[in-house]
């Protein structure tokens, strides 16, 4: 460690105290502008570093039974999602899910710490904390002998101003990778919706219900899952991801002799939250929740299923909005219109364009999706370097 800087611990350094949450916490939130901020996990989204206002307001009679933050506190989150750490520009409440720091010396600048809660150094050490609990919640007793370098105020200035300066410049190569990454999705949007938008001389147009019945899998109760077991069971929420539900094999067997259920090949769409996300079933043991996932029983005579799909993703949804979450209701998905070639061969050479197309889109999204991995790990290696004295010796 460089002459000058000293070990000491958190706790040392610092004063560190848990939220609190008033109990039951829904009949303490409020719509009323008189409300006290309610700071959720939720507030942090798209947030980098200062926390300046709340979704939810918690009543007067909640403060008491809560924590109260002020303007310049720090918090960070003591669950899973640990290792972050924000600052207040407004004062509220926090649950017991956050923990909210106050430096007890004012020989610490509020940047220097703000980068040195954020850095693998500290992360690491949270890590290990939290190792081995099946909550991975942090005791405030362990957080406080997490130990830390600390150099004198002048040197924690300089290190804040090498760090900024080293972060715009990730931060513009960031934004410019994320902006060329969007460029490459639209870029095949656009395309894909150009192919559907300008149809040939020798094709047809007609509503999906026209190509067959809208189906849905049998209703399966939550009583019926289990969080292991046989046949895995997609809800919307896991529908093209990892399922966290699973159904025994002789529902399975029962319901799918019984019931509505899926060709292989068929394409099935979300038909909730986000409207028409797709999956091709590949015909393997599994289970679809019924009406948020639902799918046209395509008998391919008319309309290949690979176009189908294609056609899906250009598709202008009509969707209506409920009172929380936008809905695919079966007479809407009937009759929307889809234009395609009366030739089979046709819609075969337009899905091999696509998908060709498709592959040089994504070669060119593996690229920008490497560059941000690579530039968070660069800014990671920068934190690392700064906690150790190298980067400020490097400019001395």
């Amino acid at each position: 460690m460089k002459n000058g800087w000293e070990h000491k611990k958190l706790g040392e350094i610092l004063t560190i105290e848990r939220g609190g949450s008033p109990r039951p916490i829904d009949s303490f939130i409020t719509e009323s502008p008189d409300g006290i901020n309610w700071i959720k996990i939720g507030d942090t989204k798209g947030v980098e570093k200062y926390i300046t206002e709340t979704r939810e307001k918690i009543r007067p009679e909640g403060v008491k039974r809560s924590r109260m933050v002020y303007e310049g506190d720090f918090i960070l989150s003591n669950s899973m999602s640990f290792g972050r750490p924000y600052i207040l520009k407004t004062k509220g409440c926090i649950h017991d899910g956050w923990l909210v720091l106050r430096p007890k010396e004012k020989n610490i600048d509020p940047d220097f710490l703000y980068h040195l809660l954020g850095s693998p150094l500290i992360f690491t050490q949270f890590d290990s904390l939290a190792a081995g609990s099946t909550v991975r919640n942090l005791n405030i007793d362990l957080v406080k002998t997490v130990e830390i370098p600390f150099p004198p105020l002048p040197e924690q200035k300089r290190i804040v101003a090498v760090l900024d300066k080293a972060f715009y410049a990730i931060a513009k190569a960031k934004d410019n990778a994320v902006k060329n990454l969007a460029n490459a999705r639209e870029l095949f949007q656009s395309y894909l919706q150009n192919i559907f938008a300008n149809p040939g001389e020798d094709w047809e147009e007609k509503k999906l219900g026209d190509m067959g019945k809208v189906s849905m899998c049998k209703r399966v109760f939550k009583d019926q899952t289990t969080t292991t077991g046989d046949i895995p069971f997609y809800k919307i929420g896991t529908f093209g991801k990892v399922p966290n539900a699973y159904i025994s094999k002789e529902i399975y067997d029962e319901f799918r002799k019984k019931f509505s259920f899926p060709k292989k090949g068929d394409i099935l769409i979300s038909a909730s939250g986000t409207i028409g996300r797709r999956v091709k079933y590949d015909g393997k043991p599994a289970y679809f929740q019924d009406s948020n996932i639902v799918w046209i029983d395509n008998d391919e005579k008319q309309v290949l299923n690979d176009y189908l799909c294609n056609f899906y993703g250009a598709c202008n949804w009509d969707s209506t909005k409920g009172a929380t979450i936008s809905r695919l209701y079966n007479d809407n998905l009937k009759q929307i219109k889809i234009s395609f070639p009366k030739s089979l061969a046709e819609q075969r050479a337009i899905v091999a364009k696509l998908d060709a197309f498709s592959i040089e889109v994504n070669k060119l999204e593996g690229v920008y999706q490497n560059k941000l991995t690579n530039l968070e790990e660069l800014k990671k290696s920068i934190l690392q370097k700064a906690f150790s004295g190298e980067l400020v010796e490097a400019l001395s």
